[in-house]
């Protein structure tokens, strides 16, 4: 990784705090007189009540920082041919608007319930396709699986390839929306792949994917000061599904989908105890695993603080960061 290089992803990462901040100053206040309020769900922890009307589709900033940086910083990328960055933004755009109309009809229902399942679905999976496509079309991926830690690759059939990315895309994004349950555990699980990525990127040559990470990272940082506890803003489903699309564009646009694996640790674990909850709520007809899912509920049931969970969940997330890095190192010799 030559100085440039660094340099490069210091400025992005820079680059996008500052525009998320610039922004959130702006945009909280302005979200507060739009009484674009989050509607806490009923079935929830009674104490999240409080929470009533705190200002939702905080995404708007982080996402308003990384497009400045993949405009701005990704000129010479362009101008190289390699549009990895925008592709990859591109597609977590598309899921931020997803999440965008869903937090629209939340906010002018004044109910917790937006865009149907259905819906969802149907846009996210046609927004995977999207992406699988252009980006093997842009000759970026392959059809083939590398697995961290073996140093294995698997080969498979495109259309099968096609029908496995489809599956870990929607579920990922899923997943990274799942754990924005409290305040700023899903931008502070998501901080450390942000990283994760950068540092893969610029140790590959992989540029603009790399500036993308760091931008990421940067936007994150500055919408930590926002989202902290005791929270100012949420990122809504606008900025959840948004990490979601970014955190699964990013593994594909370095061809590495089953890093995410490792690297998505909290959100599988997440995921997991809300389906274990179902299952055996209704195998049981009535009887609960958790006190309450995902599992970040079923902490918080059990004394733990909101900052505890934060703290421990990043930690476990930074770990698992380092370790993905170290697993993928082997496949371009880093």
């Amino acid at each position: 990784m030559d100085t440039q290089t660094i340099v490069d992803l210091i400025w992005a990462f820079l680059g996008s705090f500052l525009v998320t901040v610039i922004t959130g100053i702006a945009l909280v206040p302005a979200l507060r007189r739009m009484k674009a309020g989050q509607t806490i769900r009923s079935d929830g922890p009674t104490w999240h009540l409080s929470k009533q009307g705190t200002p939702t589709m905080g995404g708007i900033m982080f996402i308003t920082g990384i497009f400045a940086m993949c405009v701005l910083g990704g000129i010479d990328d362009i101008a190289a041919g390699d549009w990895r960055h925008i592709i990859i933004f591109g597609f977590s755009f598309l899921f931020g608007l997803i999440g965008f109309l869903d937090d629209y009809e939340k906010v002018k229902k004044k109910q917790n319930l937006g865009l149907t399942a259905g819906q969802k679905l149907i846009l996210q999976i046609a927004a995977a396709i999207v992406l699988v496509v252009l980006l093997r079309f842009e000759g970026h991926l392959s059809s083939n699986l590398y697995v961290p830690f073996f140093d294995v690759t698997i080969h498979l059939p495109y259309p099968v390839y096609l029908a496995l990315a489809v599956f870990i895309i929607v579920g990922c994004v899923n997943a990274v929306n799942i754990t924005d349950g409290i305040d700023g555990l899903c931008t502070g699980v998501t901080l450390p792949v942000a990283l994760c990525y950068t540092a893969v990127a610029a140790a590959w040559g992989y540029g603009s994917v790399g500036l993308f990470g760091a931008a990421m990272a940067g936007g994150l940082t500055g919408f930590l000061i926002f989202n902290f506890y005791p929270a100012k803003v949420f990122m809504g489903d606008t900025g959840s599904l948004f990490l979601g699309g970014a955190v699964c564009a990013a593994a594909f646009a370095l061809d590495m989908p089953l890093a995410l694996v490792p690297l998505g640790l909290i959100y599988i674990v997440e995921t997991l105890s809300d389906i274990i909850q179902v299952l055996y709520f209704k195998a049981t007809h009535g009887k609960r695993i958790f006190k309450m899912a995902p599992i970040h509920h079923h902490l918080e049931m059990s004394g733990w603080g909101e900052r505890r969970i934060f703290t421990v969940f990043t930690a476990v997330s930074a770990a698992m960061a380092v370790l993905t890095f170290f697993a993928v190192r082997q496949r371009y010799g880093i």
